[in-house]
């Protein structure tokens, strides 16, 4: 946990479900600005439509659903600048881009990668599930079974992609990709594993809280940064 030596003040905005090339265009002008300003760290928390994303280092045989497949359940198809390889966004599942400046934090990309797994991990601690990590893989796990998947870009010390939840997520799209490339191991979301749908405000909320606490800041402000930066 960071030490609370200076102000520090976080800006969350719940842009509810969204369009990943809107979002995208959202973190970058985010990014863009913050390597040329000194701003407030900002947290976007969001859901997307039927996506797959694949990273700078994705294989493409890990895409496995063929056209038919994608048109059939609408899933739209990004390769995306982020670390990692392939993965799948959809409604009912939390994705969370923190845009931050390391360098008001800890300059170390591996520390923030632990530090987004220990907010998810402490998330599904309040719903009572045990969580950890596993020693070759990033994100958080229920035995073999992946619950949030971790992928970031980091330039200058500042953040943007981040982590993706599966709160209510209808599991089936994984089918369509070997998700992270990883061909041994399963998915898994908070619905599954409580047997209930659980309600994603109090999720976000939960989050947002984890995420103060650990990464060490005074103040949030909520607010609807989307209407505030983009015309898209």
């Amino acid at each position: 946990m960071a030490n609370l030596s200076t102000y520090r003040k976080l800006i969350v905005s719940d842009l509810g479900l969204i369009d990943y090339k809107t979002a995208w265009d959202l973190q970058t002008l985010l990014f863009e600005e913050r390597q040329s300003a000194d701003k407030d760290d900002i947290l976007l928390l969001l859901e997307h439509p039927h996506t797959y994303t694949l990273g700078k280092t994705a294989d493409r045989k890990n895409l496995l659903g063929d056209e038919k497949f994608l048109k059939q359940r609408n899933i739209a198809v990004y390769d995306i600048d982020r670390g990692g390889d392939i993965t799948y966004h959809g409604p009912g599942q939390i994705v969370g881009y923190p845009i931050l400046n390391l360098a008001k934090w800890k300059k170390d990309t591996h520390k923030y990668l632990r530090g987004l797994e220990e907010v998810i991990i402490q998330v599904c601690a309040y719903y009572g599930l045990k969580c950890g990590r596993k020693e070759k893989y990033t994100g958080v796990w229920i035995d073999d079974r992946k619950i949030c998947a971790i992928g970031i870009k980091v330039k200058n010390w500042i953040t943007m992609h981040g982590f993706a939840f599966n709160v209510n997520t209808d599991l089936e799209l994984f089918n369509g990709i070997i998700p992270c490339g990883i061909k041994n191991k399963s998915v898994t979301s908070l619905q599954a594993e409580l047997g209930e749908e659980v309600n994603m405000t109090e999720v976000k909320k939960k989050i947002t809280e984890k995420f103060k606490d650990y990464f060490g800041y005074t103040k949030i402000k909520e607010t609807n940064i989307l209407s505030e930066k983009l015309e898209i």
